[in-house]
């Protein structure tokens, strides 16, 4: 498989979260390649989205690859804990992307565990901090475009469980109602 060409991250990232669904993600930044189905998206609109990061243009060090050119990852320390993996679209890019929420594991279950301490398998991937953690991302993926990257997502097949929900973004305190969140209705 190739990865998404970067013309896929060039739409407005709520069109992008929600065809993010069901993507394949590959990561080779270990000695074992792991991979799996994405199920949970969120969008982040930019500008304009309080939630964002690049609300009314925001700009300092630690968001400046959120304006990079679409499809370039952008990776930030969430609460000073976790990182959390977006991957930036719109043209130009306007600090609009999606945050990756959750993947369903497919290919290096084992790696993952042992990086997530043993947890249910259920578990390894099914948030933000718990996704990077198991694909093993870090703030060294920052500001690399996707498809020169150690960690590749590829086209979308189905959904595993079928049907997408539309739901407001969870774990954020501002525009808490915006239907920007795409989740698969029944993970496999």
């Amino acid at each position: 498989m190739r990865p998404l060409p970067q013309s896929f991250f060039e739409r407005p990232a709520d069109v992008v979260a929600r065809e993010l669904v069901g993507a394949r993600i590959v990561s080779s930044l270990g000695r074992t390649r792991l991979s799996g189905i994405i199920t949970e998206t969120e969008a982040y609109l930019g500008r304009d989205d309080p939630a964002s990061h690049a609300y009314q243009g925001r700009k300092h060090p630690g968001n400046l690859n959120l304006y990079g050119p679409p499809g370039t990852w952008y990776v930030y320390r969430s609460y000073g804990i976790h990182w959390c993996a977006n991957l930036v679209c719109g043209k130009p890019a306007p600090g609009g992307a999606v945050l990756l929420r959750g993947v369903m594991p497919i290919e290096g279950v084992e790696s993952m565990r042992r990086r997530r301490g043993g947890v249910a398998e259920r578990q390894l991937a099914n948030g933000p901090g718990k996704l990077c953690q198991a694909l093993g991302i870090t703030r060294s993926l920052d500001g690399t475009l996707m498809r020169q990257s150690a960690v590749l997502v590829e086209p979308a097949g189905a959904a595993p469980g079928g049907e997408i929900l539309v739901t407001p973004r969870i774990g954020i305190s501002k525009a808490v109602d915006w239907p920007l969140r795409f989740v698969v209705a029944r993970p496999a």
